[in-house]
Order: C-alpha cells, then sequence, then structure tokens
C-alpha cells in the first residue's frame, strides 16, 4: 500500500541518518578505548587511587552509555521495519499513526545524538555553573532575571539533570539581584556554553501602573565545573574572603548564620558567592571551585597563555551586546542574533523550551556561519 511504502521510504531515510552517526561517533574506537579502560580497572591497586579511579569508571560509563543509546536507536528502527511489513501485509491503517510517531522518535534521537558529536571542546563534557545578574532598571530587571533563572532550572530538568542552587541574592522588591547554580549531567557546559551573555526583555511591564512597554537586560555567565586544574596557581594574598548571611530562595534550606561566603580575585575584580552548605569552610571550598572554574573557561575563551594574563576589565565580560531577545508585547518573539533562529513560542520557551537554540548555535559554529547580527 502507498501509505507504507512511504513510510518505508521515510524509515530507508533515518537508516542512512544512523549509518552516517555511526561514523562520526567512531563506534569502533569508542569500543576499543572501553575495552582498554576496563582492563585499566581491573589491574590490582586501581582503587587505591580513588580520584583516577572514579575519573575512569565515569568515563567508561559515559562511552558505554553512547554506545547502548545507538544500539537501541539501530533495535528500533528494525522493531519499525517488522511493523510496516506487517501493516502492509495485513492492510492495517490503523498502525500508520503509531509507526509515524517511531519513525519521527528515531529521527529526533539521531539529531539529538549527532549533535553530541559537535561537542569536542576540553570541557564540554563537564557539569555546568551558571550564575545570573539582573541588569540596570531595578525591579524590572531583577523579575528578569529570575524569569531566566527559573528558564534554564526547567531546561536541565527536561534534561533529567540535577539542579543545584549556589547562591540567590533576593531582588529588593521581587526577582533576584544575582544567583548561580550548578547543573549537573553529561555534555551540561557543552550545551549551555552557548547561552552566556545578555538577555533582552521587551513587554507591558507588570510593576508600571501605566502599562508602559519596558526593556530590560540581565546577563548568563556559564563555566564549566572544574575540580582541579594544574594551569591555574591562585595566591592566598590575591583572595579576599567576605561572610555574610544566607538569604532569599537559595538560602531557604541553608544555615542562616553568617556561613555565607564570598570570594573576590583581587588581580582580576572576579567575584564568587556561595551559601549552600552548613560551613564557612565547606561554602569556600565551593567557591574556591567557582573562581576556578571562572579564570579557566576565561583563559580558555581568550585564547590566554596563562592565568595571569586575564586583566582586570574580564569582570564586565558578559556585559556586550545582547545574544537573544524576548519579546512578549506587541507580539511574541524569540530571537537568536547570532543565528538568526526564532519561534513565536514565548511560553515554550520560557518552559525550558531551548534546545532549538542550542542546536542551533552548535550547527552554525561547527559550520563556522555563526553572525553578529545584533538588533
Amino acid at each position: 500500500m502507498l501509505q507504507f511504502e512511504e513510510l518505508s521510504r521515510q524509515l530507508s531515510g533515518q537508516r542512512q541518518a544512523l549509518t552516517e552517526l555511526g561514523d562520526s561517533l567512531g563506534l569502533e574506537r569508542l569500543r576499543e578505548e572501553v575495552e582498554m579502560l576496563e582492563l585499566k580497572s581491573a589491574e590490582p591497586g586501581f582503587w587505591d587511587d580513588m580520584a583516577n579511579a572514579q575519573k575512569v569508571t565515569q568515563r567508561m560509563a559515559g562511552l558505554k552509555a553512547k554506545d547502548e543509546s545507538y544500539q537501541k536507536l539501530c533495535s528500533r528502527c528494525e522493531d519499525a521495519a517488522a511493523l510496516i511489513e506487517l501493516g502492509d501485509e495485513a492492510e492495517d491503517l490503523s498502525l500508520i499513526e503509531e509507526i509515524q510517531a517511531e519513525i519521527d522518535g528515531v529521527a529526533g534521537e539521531i539529531a539529538n545524538m549527532k549533535l553530541s558529536t559537535l561537542l569536542t571542546g576540553e570541557y564540554d563534557g563537564h557539569n555546568a555553573i551558571l550564575t545570573f545578574h539582573a541588569g540596570s532598571g531595578g525591579t524590572e530587571a531583577q523579575d528578569w532575571a529570575e524569569m531566566l533563572f527559573r528558564m534554564y532550572g526547567r531546561w536541565a530538568e527536561r534534561r533529567g539533570f540535577k539542579v543545584t542552587t549556589l547562591d540567590y541574592l533576593d531582588g529588593d522588591e521581587a526577582g533576584l539581584k544575582s544567583a548561580s547554580i550548578l547543573v549537573e549531567g553529561e555534555n551540561a557546559y557543552g550545551y549551555l556554553k552557548s547561552e552566556a551573555g545578555v538577555h533582552r526583555l521587551v513587554r507591558v511591564s507588570p510593576f508600571d501602573a501605566a502599562g508602559r512597554r519596558h526593556t530590560s537586560f540581565s546577563s548568563l555567565e556559564v563555566m564549566p565545573e572544574i575540580e582541579e586544574d594544574n594551569s591555574v596557581e591562585i595566591s592566598p594574598d590575591d583572595i579576599k574572603m567576605e561572610v555574610y548571611r544566607a538569604s532569599g530562595a537559595g538560602g531557604q534550606k541553608v544555615n542562616k548564620t553568617s556561613s555565607a561566603v564570598r570570594l573576590i580575585h583581587i588581580p582580576t575584580g572576579i567575584v564568587v558567592s556561595c551559601q549552600v552548605e552548613r560551613s564557612q569552610y565547606q561554602n569556600r571550598d565551593v567557591a574556591m571551585k567557582m573562581l576556578i572554574s571562572k579564570l579557566v573557561e576565561i583563559k580558555e575563551r581568550e585564547n590566554l597563555e596563562k592565568i595571569s594574563d586575564i586583566k582586570g576589565e574580564q569582570k564586565e565580560i558578559t556585559w556586550g551586546s545582547q545574544i537573544r531577545s524576548y519579546v512578549f508585547m506587541p507580539y511574541t518573539m524569540v530571537k537568536d542574533h547570532r543565528t538568526g533562529f526564532e519561534t513565536g513560542n514565548v511560553n515554550g520557551v520560557m518552559d525550558g523550551d531551548l534546545d532549538g537554540f542550542i542546536n542551533a548555535y552548535l550547527t552554525a559554529k561547527s559550520q563556522g556561519t555563526l553572525g553578529e547580527n545584533i538588533e
């Protein structure tokens, strides 16, 4: 029947895409590395160095998961082919919708896995630390910063990632002045690094009794979580530590004594804060990791030879022209000015549907077509 012939044609296209994906993933090399890591983990004394052992097992688990995901896609293609054959022979048109949904699902999974092959940066596989800053504009900008805080939290939930609030400073009347979260999951930094920059909101302000339209700005910093890095040497004399009382949405579940810690890196002016842990010492440890991560992120992005090359003005590095605009009024549209990708589904975006923007950025970057079309 013609309907099943069309489905078979679509499936054939996905099988070809799956073959190309296998080549991109380098499955043969991947499986060889797994075998090598398994042999290494079986060596006597492997667990004597716990930190290194954990890195090896995590790497092995990640490679196995990638291979298993690919094999599942192959199985889904075979199952869909069997269903097409069955439906065609029985002339059972009731199966068409189910088969179409399965083919579409396979296509989506192939696209997602293909995207992961673009994440080749040194830190792309790391967890991500996101820091939100409200721009000038008082309550309106602070409310916008909190909207972004929620948006990225929802994106992470969609991915099955874990989100931990590290720091949260309440706004004067609503929203937040600044906040930091840790997003834990495979390739979290690789995906979220595209979101760093200034985000612009255009809407009728709920805080304006006259119902006027306002434009607000908030910035987002994204850095990989780095446990340690031998290239980073920070002198204790270069760090100023301040202690304050935890508060706000991020402090609801933390000790309300003065246990929150703020670290200022004097040479660069970079400031990091943490209030999620119970003691000053724990919060200082987390803040130090954040500081190291921030310094490494700047060093890599600016192609600097060493950390000491980072200049003091880097503390304002996220404040530039907006990367994306979110328009709620007079029409609804979210547009990325670097890739041109846009959607009219503002509510979906604010509820965490960001994959279209992330995919467009990574694809454009891999093709060298990223633009600077700021509007």
